[in-house]
């Protein structure tokens, strides 16, 4: 893959006012962007898809409502 995936929004404030940070030297971290409204810098890594994420099934889950 050659081009970035940009983040939309910042995932501290939500602003959307990003830009890409030079990096700290760092090789192979991936893309580091600022954002202009809170001044935080971060990097958005994708790791990969769970396999369950395709079969649709709740098998992993726990109950939420207490009645387990």
């Amino acid at each position: 893959m050659s081009e970035r995936a940009a983040p939309h929004y910042c995932p501290y404030c939500g602003d959307e006012d990003l830009m890409p940070h030079e990096d700290d030297g760092e090789s192979g971290s991936g893309y580091a962007w600022a954002c202009l409204s809170c001044a935080r810098v971060f990097r958005v890594k994708f790791i990969g898809l769970r396999s369950a994420a395709f079969g649709g099934s709740d098998s992993g889950r726990t109950p939420t409502d207490g009645n387990a």
